[in-house]
């Protein structure tokens, strides 16, 4: 299984949506995609930021998609129950622990409903360039793109592209910088993050 856990990479998260919220200000519809979700401790990270700093109308009009190439065949039920162990949690600062999660039997900790029906799951392979969907304002696709050719991260990234609102917004790790073929595609809007604007 991926290594991830809740709260990884916070700044960066947390950054993107300072820039997303203006962009989407007034939107009937918010869609985001997490690509390379693992078992989902990214985009459920983002949903309680994004709950903690949207008002509920407009935290209502958020869905995020998140997609996994999902060899194990296990993260759509994990994600879909949103039940994690205390060790899978821990590193969760105990204001949001306490607020968004409640303690089930045999040490498992369970996200509550607001923040569960805001994630829909997803099997998808990045390397058939085929989008999820279209339309999205915030792409996320963090420690994947490192996996992948130099060539095969322009077409994956092209794809992200073609699928974002204008202006939206694409996020990866901090180390990947964008192909050189791609850099008049993006604006980068910050210097501590690897946040780029749809151009």
């Amino acid at each position: 299984m991926a290594f991830t856990f809740f709260f990884r990479d916070i700044h960066t998260l947390e950054r993107a949506i300072e820039f997303l919220l203006p962009l989407v200000t007034g939107r009937s519809k918010i869609k985001i995609w997490d690509a390379g979700c693992a078992n989902g401790p990214e985009p459920y990270t983002l949903a309680i930021l994004l709950a903690e700093k949207m008002n509920k109308f407009s935290f209502n009009n958020v869905k995020i998609v998140c997609t996994d190439i999902d060899i194990s065949n296990q993260f759509g039920t994990i994600i879909q129950n949103g039940i994690y162990s205390w060790e899978e949690i821990a590193r969760i600062p105990e204001n949001y622990l306490s607020k968004y999660f409640f303690k089930l039997d045999d040490n498992k900790y369970q996200i509550i409903d607001e923040i569960r029906n805001k994630i829909v799951f997803y099997k998808h392979d990045l390397l058939e360039y085929k989008p999820i969907d279209d339309n999205f304002s915030l792409i996320l696709c963090k420690n994947v793109l490192l996996h992948f050719s130099y060539e095969q991260r322009i077409k994956v990234i092209q794809m992200f592209y073609n699928t974002l609102i204008d202006d939206g917004l694409f996020v990866t790790e901090q180390t990947q910088k964008l192909p050189q073929e791609l850099s008049h595609k993006f604006e980068l809007l910050t210097s501590d993050a690897q946040i780029l604007k749809k151009v």
